[in-house]
């Protein structure tokens, strides 16, 4: 049986768990320029993480008819771009954490997202189709 919801889940929690790993790596790299730098480019990448968790927790909660799918889908990218900014006024504003390395953490969880949910599953056919011809 072919669940779409579920595996449309299981795609957005890998795509956030590569989205992290990507936001660690960059800040990772931020630490040669010193600790301020990688905290700033690691909390814009933990700022897109927990966006896009909440999102696609709230957007593939379940089935919905068109307009409360609709509905929930446009409720899930508005939270999602409000923690992201709020996380990154925090940073800004009471950690004073610099801004450059915050916002390039950000970019490039928001890429590593998109590239993960775009290419994480290339082989798009139903499980029972893929058993076909095979001893």
């Amino acid at each position: 049986m072919h669940d779409p919801i579920a595996a449309g889940r299981r795609s957005a929690l890998r795509a956030v768990a590569v989205q992290a790993a990507v936001s660690a790596a960059v800040a990772l790299g931020f630490l040669v320029q010193g600790p301020a730098h990688a905290l700033a480019a690691g909390w814009g990448g933990i700022a897109m993480v927990l966006g896009n968790a909440l999102a696609a927790g709230v957007a593939l909660a379940g089935i919905a008819r068109g307009g409360a799918a609709l509905a929930r889908l446009m409720l899930a990218t508005l939270g999602k771009w409000t923690i992201a900014l709020s996380c990154v006024a925090i940073g800004l504003g009471a950690w004073h954490l610099p801004p450059l390395p915050m916002l390039i953490g950000l970019a490039a969880g928001l890429l590593a997202y998109l590239v993960a949910l775009n290419l994480g599953g290339l082989d798009r056919r139903p499980p029972e189709l893929g058993k076909q011809g095979r001893s």
